[in-house]
């Protein structure tokens, strides 16, 4: 068991609330954090046909069997369990008791909504970070973004691009046919790849909607439901206007590069080396980094972009209360004064704030204009504004 950063926050949930769900993309740890946090809690895999009738079929008695409460995996799968939880957290005192988790999320974030609201702490899970990867310094950058994050291609040794093949293909095989009735499948997936090709762009759903063949409306529904399962998130714009005309369309990115690199058709992390996307899943890959912390943190995500209508960027905002970081970030490995562009006309347009570079080299600089450079795997440096 890697040491996870969010297992002080799932604790903490666990003094706090009766309940706690833990939530994220199939296979980034929720199962093995949960028993290794409550090592002493009873474990029920309700995808278990024996279990999964009992709960059902007598769902009182069920719970009535864990008076000490119990690790209710894939608790989706049985919705009447829900009500019945309610009625018994009601009329226990303890906190702690049921920790429910599930690789469905639609599924099960729309029954807590219903049954468990008040009662339940949620914490969201994603893949390893880069410290909890074990990934030194000396790491290639084409072999983060190809591996990705997820703990098998770690923790079992497994050939990156043919687990993120088999994933894909569960997912859409399996979860999809839960969350909504989508009959074709063909669109569906090659929305999918033009999703990949389109990382750290902003998200256009009509040109997305002529590519894949379906209308407007179908690609806003679908693209909700890649959200709602991890495999893609929406950065929205900041739109504090600064005098000026801002973009107020998102950006689109991945929870994983492994993943958009096997959506690209990527083989070899060799390829990765002078292709037209390594910046693009560079971006990616330090937004999610950011976006981990949060999570871990038990918070929310505080991150957005900012672009002007006439092309000035910054990569990514950080906000708390009426602070605001910016941050750029750069896939090369040399710093040059290109770099400092999108900061130094930020800081025209607010003056007096600081901000960061995280780009692919191992020097750190601090400039006198407030402006601090970072290797990525030195990005807690910068962890602080969060």
């Amino acid at each position: 068991m890697r040491t996870r950063d969010a297992e002080i926050v799932l604790l903490n949930l666990a003094k706090q609330y009766k309940s706690v769900a833990v939530v994220g993309p199939r296979q980034s740890g929720k199962t093995t954090l949960v028993k290794y946090v409550f090592p002493n809690k009873a474990y029920v895999n309700l995808e278990n046909p024996d279990y999964r009738k009992f709960a059902s079929e007598d769902t009182r008695g069920f719970l009535n069997g864990y008076p000490d409460g119990a690790i209710l995996d894939e608790a989706q799968r049985v919705p009447e369990l829900f009500s019945y939880l309610q009625e018994a957290l009601d009329y226990r005192d303890k906190a702690g008791q049921f920790i429910l988790t599930g690789s469905n999320n639609f599924l099960l974030q729309e029954n807590i909504s219903q049954s468990l609201a008040g009662r339940i702490g949620i914490l969201t899970l994603l893949p390893f970070t880069i410290k909890e990867a074990g990934i030194k310094k000396t790491a290639l950058i084409e072999e983060i973004l190809f591996k990705g994050l997820y703990p098998p291609v770690y923790d079992k040794k497994i050939d990156a691009s043919g687990w993120y093949a088999n994933y894909i293909m569960t997912y859409v095989e399996r979860d999809v046919r839960l969350i909504k009735n989508i009959t074709n499948y063909t669109a569906f997936e090659r929305l999918i790849k033009l999703c990949a090709g389109r990382c750290g762009q902003l998200l256009n759903m009509h040109s997305l909607a002529i590519e894949a063949g379906v209308d407007a409306k179908t690609i806003a529904s679908w693209i909700g439901i890649l959200e709602m399962s991890y495999i893609i998130f929406r950065l929205y714009p900041h739109h504090k206007n600064f005098n000026k005309r801002v973009v107020k369309m998102p950006k689109l990115y991945f929870y994983d590069t492994g993943l958009a690199v096997s959506l690209l058709g990527i083989e070899r992390r060799e390829q990765l080396v002078l292709h037209p996307f390594r910046g693009n899943l560079f971006e990616n890959l330090i937004v999610v980094e950011l976006l981990k912390h949060r999570f871990n943190k038990g918070k929310k995500s505080n991150l957005s972009f900012w672009r002007d209508n006439v092309g000035h960027e910054i990569d990514v905002i950080i906000q708390d209360g009426e602070h605001l970081t910016p941050v750029e970030i750069k896939s090369g490995q040399t710093v040059t004064e290109e770099y400092f562009k999108g900061l130094a006309f930020w800081q025209k347009v607010c003056p007096g704030s600081n901000g960061y570079i995280i780009y692919g080299g191992k020097s750190e600089q601090r400039r006198s204009n407030g402006i601090e450079v970072l290797p990525y795997y030195k990005m807690e440096g910068m962890l602080g504004v969060m």
